[in-house]
């Protein structure tokens, strides 16, 4: 396989995962704000530690990102995933203020 088509895989595979953790992340949005709690609340607060628990163990990155970095010589956002650019700057902004309103609306639900 040549690096090029290594690449294009892991940006596939990179942006399945992101759109795994955004059906996670606007599932976990819906049940709060729904106020169903529920077993899989749990689990997907679950997903979302984990992947924390990995950015934090990759200095802030994810770990595709840094085996696709050997593949591309590129400074864009984006050279690891199929988002327009823009989104993949903000990416963890984004969905950590989203997690951060879900966490606050799940807290005051169970006071």
């Amino acid at each position: 396989m040549t690096g090029n088509t290594k690449l294009k895989f892991l940006k596939v595979l990179h942006t399945a995962i992101w759109l795994f953790f955004n059906v996670v992340i606007f599932y976990l949005l819906y049940a709060v704000l729904i106020n169903k709690i529920d077993k899989w609340v749990w689990t997907g607060l679950g997903l979302i530690f984990l992947e924390g628990i990995t950015l934090l163990l990759f200095n802030r990155m994810c770990p595709l990102t840094v085996m696709a970095r050997k593949y591309s010589n590129s400074t864009k956002d984006n050279f690891d995933i199929y988002l327009p650019n823009w989104l993949a700057k903000y990416n963890v902004r984004i969905y950590t203020g989203i997690v951060i309103l879900i966490l606050c609306i799940l807290f005051y639900q169970l006071l």
